[in-house]
């Protein structure tokens, strides 16, 4: 009677997933919660799993130690990952690692299919409410409310009050190497949630290439605080990005945030990536001469681009065709009050090798650093560079012989020959 002792024992084996699932449906359906949703698909998959939403945030952990959590946070060798898909839009993930056997393919496919649907559930009110508030926060910002009354009953709706003014943080985010997912959605909910431990009303925005940030009320010591906040928050959250947060002055009228915008985003251009974190947070009142500029980037930032465009944007152009430096070397030249030596000492450099690249310098600008107008220029031009928001290149040299910005002759004569082409252009 051996066929007859296993038919039984079959039955019973393909019914435990199948009543692990039942139990995963009855979670979803009563609106039980992502973590209890998660334990059970666990122990309907056999596994230890988390459940990550699409911005990369951690939403629930079903695992029998901190060791195993690590290991699937971190995706170590074993671990599956995912995508939990509603109508082709991914809503998040799911890691797992099996405890025993691989889950049969039909097994995963409705556990995912019920997992995705309950993390849209679960995160909609959540959504709903940033585009709400990303909506007044861009609206302010953009002075595209004309009426100060409305524009403080539309933010006390949002929970935050706007009658006494506040200030803005420009958050901007660099990245060192290739990121997964939505980095910037991500970057908006760990902004929004440092700001909120240290001034709980405000309100964060996602526009363009930053995030945004509204600090309400005349308290600059908690603005600063909550840049503080922010700028450690993204620096562990999210290591592989070189953060900047540029913070404006307090801004007593509501009416007046779109100049403080201006502000924070000046401080923010301005302010060096790739520097430790204290020079990483700039207010604009430390932005020095740059505060000289604003008004152009604000009323006639077109203006300010054509100038850039006259001087160091042909350097830019050059570093990143050629892998050099001389974006570098002028920043250097220029802050150590045009000594050859201390630029030596500090790029490391042969003094031969900075003659040979302020010589390429005027080459393709016109501008002569041993000048007066020119150094002028140049430094401008610099500065128009950064209140703009262009990085400069910092690609390590790539073609044989451009080492510490040598170009070799044959690209060296193939700029001059476009050059010339260019100058006989304009001529005709």
């Amino acid at each position: 009677m051996p066929e007859a002792g296993q038919k039984p024992r079959a039955r019973r084996q393909a019914a435990a997933p199948g009543a692990a699932l039942e139990t995963l449906s009855e979670a979803v359906e009563s609106g039980a919660g992502l973590p209890e949703t998660a334990r059970r698909a666990g122990a309907a998959l056999g596994a230890i799993v988390a459940l990550i939403d699409s911005r990369g945030a951690v939403l629930a952990v079903a695992a029998g130690s901190p060791s195993e959590e690590r290991e699937l946070l971190s995706k170590k060798e074993g671990v599956t990952a995912i995508d939990l898909r509603v109508s082709e839009e991914v809503v998040g993930q799911l890691r797992f690692r099996p405890r025993g056997d691989v889950p049969e393919p039909w097994l995963l496919r409705a556990v995912t299919t019920l997992l995705a649907l309950e993390v849209e559930r679960t995160r909609a009110p959540e959504l709903a409410g940033e585009a709400a508030v990303g909506s007044f926060v861009n609206a302010v910002l953009d002075s595209e409310i004309a009426d100060r009354r409305d524009l403080i009953a539309r933010g006390k709706e949002l929970g935050t009050d706007l009658e006494n003014g506040g200030t803005v943080l420009i958050v901007k985010l660099h990245a060192r190497r290739p990121a997964e997912g939505d980095s910037q959605a991500r970057a908006l909910t760990i902004v929004g949630r440092a700001a909120r431990g240290i001034v709980p009303t405000a309100l964060a925005s996602l526009r363009q290439d930053h995030v945004a940030v509204v600090v309400p009320g005349p308290d600059e010591a908690a603005s600063r605080r909550a840049a503080e906040s922010v700028l450690r928050s993204i620096d562990d959250a999210m290591p592989g990005f070189s953060v900047v947060v540029g913070r404006s002055r307090v801004a007593i009228d509501p009416m007046d945030m779109h100049r403080a915008a201006g502000e924070a985003l000046l401080a923010a251009n301005v302010a060096s990536p790739d520097a430790e974190a204290g020079r990483r947070l700039l207010a604009f009142e430390d932005t020095g001469a740059y505060r000289l500029l604003l008004p152009a980037m604000s009323d006639d930032p077109a203006e300010l681009g054509r100038f850039y465009s006259d001087t160091v944007a042909p350097l830019i152009a050059y570093d990143e065709q050629y892998g050099t430096e001389l974006v570098l070397t002028l920043e250097t030249f220029l802050a150590n009050d045009g000594s050859m030596v201390a630029t030596n000492k500090q790029l490391f450099t042969h003094r031969h090798t900075i003659r040979y690249r302020l010589e390429r310098i005027k080459e393709l600008t016109g501008l002569d650093v041993n000048s007066t107008d020119g150094r002028e220029r140049l430094g401008l031009g610099l500065k128009a560079m950064r209140v703009l928001g262009v990085r400069a290149p910092n690609a390590p040299v790539f073609e044989p012989g451009a080492e510490r910005g040598r170009v070799p002759q044959p690209a060296a004569d193939e700029m001059h020959a476009r050059r010339a082409l260019t100058r006989a252009d304009d001529d005709r």
